[in-house]
């Protein structure tokens, strides 16, 4: 006999009793009137702005900033890091990456590799934007000339956010130790999401879809650019990103965007500031806007609107 999933009954005649005027016994919810707000509020701040909750500091690691412009990573800023601090590990998100949008060169990425090799030094080359590019020539990855960098690549980007799956390209000797070490961490990744993107890229031309990301997130970035100067205070310095999903703008003068979200909000518009994605000393002055999410229609009303917050 073919089984059969019955619906839960309380969920449905919750969903009749929804309505204000009813006085319900069906659900056991605990009051909203009740709820500590302050309290709760009070914890997801902390939550969301201490620096501890990030992945490595919350595996114990001391976290050193290095220096970079334009094109990325200085080299010789991790190479004075590593005399000085002595490192066991050098995290880099070398191509569009997050909050900046920045590449990394390719003459940057052989230093960097040749640096790793020099001193021993394992780095972790996060490409979760990588399949992003909609302008310029690829670069190749630092992985490709060096067997002391680990490549890390995400289907949340191209595929669907809620698939929380990951690769990893490594050395041969290296695997074994880090699947051991996952399994310790989580047991293992979800088996039916990993089946349901296996059968996905089965069936699928993963390089079309790809293809398609980047001709609409290029012609969502060019809105979001054509906009900026309209949208942020004169002197205003942003990123014009080669692909990926970020521009990262530094506003003039004595400002701290942490202000400003709240006024932002209610112009109905969003950003992220700066601050947070600082490892040690922020620049205040600094936000991250994302224009993948975004219609262009959207996004040239949502500049209109962020225009309204600096004045």
């Amino acid at each position: 006999m073919p089984r059969t999933v019955a619906g839960s009954p309380v969920r449905d005649l919750l969903a009749l009793t929804a309505r204000p005027e009813v006085i319900s016994f069906a659900g056991g919810l605990p009051p909203p009137e009740l709820f500590d707000l302050d309290g709760l509020r009070a914890a997801f701040d902390t939550a969301v702005t201490r620096r501890s909750l990030q992945a490595f500091q919350l595996a114990g690691a001391r976290v050193v900033s290095v220096a970079s412009d334009e094109r990325g990573v200085v080299p010789a800023a991790p190479a004075e890091v590593i005399d000085r601090e002595r490192p066991e590990l050098l995290y880099l998100v070398p191509t569009f990456a997050n909050p900046t949008g920045r590449t990394l060169t390719a003459e940057r990425r052989t230093e960097v590799a040749a640096l790793a090799d020099r001193h021993g030094l394992w780095v972790v080359e996060d490409n979760a934007y990588g399949e992003l590019r909609y302008r310029g020539e690829h670069v190749p990855a630092p992985a490709s000339t060096s067997e002391r960098v680990l490549h890390l690549g995400s289907f949340s980007k191209i595929g669907a956010p809620g698939l929380r799956l990951g690769r990893l390209r490594a050395p041969a000797g290296l695997l074994r130790p880090l699947a051991v070490v996952k399994q310790a961490a989580d047991l293992h990744t979800s088996a039916v999401d990993q089946a349901a993107a296996a059968a996905y890229l089965a069936a699928n031309d993963l390089s079309a879809h790809v293809r398609t990301l980047c001709a609409a997130y290029k012609e969502r970035r060019d809105a979001m650019i054509a906009a900026l100067p309209g949208a942020v205070p004169d002197g205003s310095r942003w990123t014009d990103p080669d692909g990926g999903m970020f521009v990262w703008v530094t506003l003039p003068g004595e400002v701290d965007t942490a202000d400003a979200p709240a006024s932002a909000l209610a112009r109905d518009v969003a950003f992220v500031p700066g601050a947070s994605f600082y490892a040690t000393t922020p620049d205040p002055a600094t936000l991250r806007l994302s224009f993948t999410t975004n219609t262009v229609e959207r996004i040239t009303e949502g500049m209109r609107r962020l225009a309204g917050v600096w004045q």
